[in-house]
C-alpha cells in the first residue's frame, strides 16, 4: 500500500469568521486543517471550515485534535455532517482543559439548549471524549497501528493551548496555534517541538510592527513564525490563523514580506483549499 501523507486547509482564519469579496482568496472560515495518513483522517480543530469538509467526506471514522475550545475553533463542531451519520465515530482529543474541566463537558455546552436545539448525547454517530496534558504523546492502539506518532506540547495562550506534532512515513506536520511569543525571544522547547518538520503550520495573526497593542491576547506574528522556523530547520513553514481584518490584499502584501522575511527553507500563506502532499 502506497503511504500517502497529504494536507489539506479547511479554515485559516482567527477569532470570527469573514465571508465576503474581500476574502475570496484567501478564504474566511475559521480554523480547520485535514490531515490524511493513508486512509486515516485526523483533523486539526472545528472551526467553520469543519463544516464544508464534513460535506465533502466519505471518512466517517475521524480524530479531531483540538489546539483549545476557544469559539472560533469549536463552532463547526454541531454542523460537522459525520456527527450526524449513523456508523460513524468521531473522537475528540484536548490537552488543555484537565484536571478543571473535560473536553466532553466543553462541547456538550456548545450543544445545549437554548443555544443549540441537539444535544450532544443525542447525535447519531459514536464520539469519543479524549483529554490528555499537553506535553503528552498520543498512545492510542489505532494510531500505533497505523503507523502514526503524535507528540503534544503545551502553548502559551488564555486558557491554555496544545501544539501537535504528527508523524506519518518518516515525514512530520507540525499545528502550532494559538500561542504567544515573548518579544525579542525564542521559545527554545518549541524549536525542539518543531525541528526538521517538513510542515510547520504556526499562528501568524499579526505583525512585529503592531504585536505591542495586542499584548496578552494569545497570539503571534508571521515574523515570529519564519524566526522559529529558521532556528529548527522547517521546510515549509505556513503562516496561518490569519487576522479577521486582513483583506486579500493585506495578505498578499504579507506573502511577498514572508519570501524576503525568511532566510533558509520554503514559506506559505494558509488559504482555504490549500494541499500539500508530503
Amino acid at each position: 500500500m502506497a503511504n500517502n501523507f497529504t494536507v489539506k486547509f479547511w479554515g485559516v482564519r482567527g477569532t470570527v469568521p469573514v465571508p465576503g469579496k474581500n476574502t475570496i482568496k484567501y478564504g474566511g472560515n475559521t480554523s480547520c486543517v485535514e490531515l490524511m495518513c493513508n486512509k486515516r483522517q485526523i483533523i486539526f480543530d472545528a472551526g467553520t471550515g469543519i463544516v464544508p469538509l464534513g460535506n465533502q467526506t466519505d471518512n466517517y471514522h475521524t480524530d479531531i485534535l483540538m489546539s483549545h475550545t476557544h469559539l472560533d475553533h469549536i463552532s463547526g463542531f454541531p454542523f460537522f455532517k459525520p456527527l450526524h451519520t449513523p456508523n460513524s465515530m468521531v473522537s475528540i482529543w484536548a490537552g488543555h482543559l484537565k484536571p478543571e474541566n473535560t473536553v466532553k463537558k466543553a462541547m456538550g455546552h456548545l450543544m445545549m439548549s437554548p443555544v443549540f436545539p441537539l444535544a450532544l448525547q443525542d447525535v447519531q454517530s459514536r464520539v469519543l471524549f479524549n483529554d490528555f496534558m499537553a506535553g503528552e504523546m498520543l498512545l492510542n492502539k489505532g494510531f500505533q497501528k497505523d503507523g502514526i506518532t503524535i507528540d503534544t506540547l503545551p502553548l502559551n495562550h488564555p486558557d491554555r493551548a496544545t501544539a501537535y506534532r504528527v508523524e506519518f512515513n518518516n515525514k512530520s506536520v507540525c499545528y502550532v496555534t494559538d500561542v504567544e511569543h515573548e518579544i525579542d525571544s525564542i521559545d527554545h522547547s518549541l524549536v525542539k517541538f518543531i525541528e526538521d518538520a517538513d510542515v510547520f503550520i504556526y499562528d501568524s495573526t499579526y505583525d512585529d510592527n503592531n504585536f505591542d497593542k495586542y499584548k496578552g491576547w494569545g497570539h503571534s506574528t508571521w515574523q515570529q513564525g519564519a524566526r522559529l522556523a529558521d532556528a529548527a530547520h522547517v521546510k515549509n513553514f505556513i503562516a496561518f490563523h490569519h487576522d479577521p481584518n486582513a483583506t486579500d490584499e493585506d495578505l498578499d502584501k504579507r506573502a511577498e514580506q514572508l519570501k524576503d522575511y525568511r532566510k533558509n527553507g520554503k514559506s506559505t500563506m494558509a488559504a482555504e483549499g490549500l494541499t500539500l502532499e508530503l
